[in-house]
């Protein structure tokens, strides 16, 4: 997505090998044009998947899967990350670590928003070492439903996570793919 790539490289800063800054367009301030461009992206990409609902964990993946559920005409439903006191019982869960943050969470899915006849398309913001969508894939192969696709906004294709999807059998569409990082240095991957 050359639009996409165009703004890592106006405004994405490599603050070393591992760590892209996009705050300006993607994670704290979001450009909504250009996530709706992103939805257009997935959907065309996805449309004869059959999917029945889009997946995000919060909240950097929110803006994207929003866009794409809206032009699939589907629910999003959010995985989320931070404990609540109203979501309890009926949930599954299961454990993930933030390769960002370096902490593990607990991702938890109310198991009234999907069933075992749903195909889900997981949206995410980063793919680097692949624990986020593993989390989520988990959580919907726990409710007995399938996994349809996964799409990504930026993947680190240095990184193990692309390898670890596909080897489950995923179909893992990213809009950038990064091949490497370095101090003021973001290479894509040429396609």
């Amino acid at each position: 997505m050359k639009i996409l790539h165009n703004r890592i490289l106006k405004e994405g800063q490599a603050l070393n090998e591992n760590v892209l800054k996009v705050d300006s367009f993607l994670n704290h301030q979001v450009d909504p044009e250009l996530m709706f461009q992103m939805g257009t992206y997935f959907k065309n990409y996805f449309k004869d998947k059959g999917i029945t609902k889009v997946f995000t964990i919060e909240s950097s993946g929110i803006a994207p899967a929003v866009m794409t559920a809206m032009q699939m005409n589907l629910p999003m439903v959010t995985l989320k990350k931070q404990s609540s006191k109203i979501l309890k019982g009926d949930v599954y869960q299961t454990t993930i670590h933030s390769f960002t943050k370096g902490v593990d969470y607990e991702l938890t899915l109310s198991k009234k928003y999907i069933n075992s006849e749903d195909k889900i398309l997981i949206i995410d913001d980063f793919l680097a070492n692949g624990e986020a969508a593993q989390g989520a894939a988990r959580l919907v192969e726990a409710a007995g439903a399938k996994v349809s696709g996964i799409g990504i906004v930026i993947e680190k294709s240095f990184q193990t996570g692309r390898e670890k999807l596909t080897e489950k059998g995923y179909d893992v569409y990213s809009l950038a793919r990064i091949a490497k990082l370095g101090k003021d240095l973001i290479e894509f991957v040429s396609e």
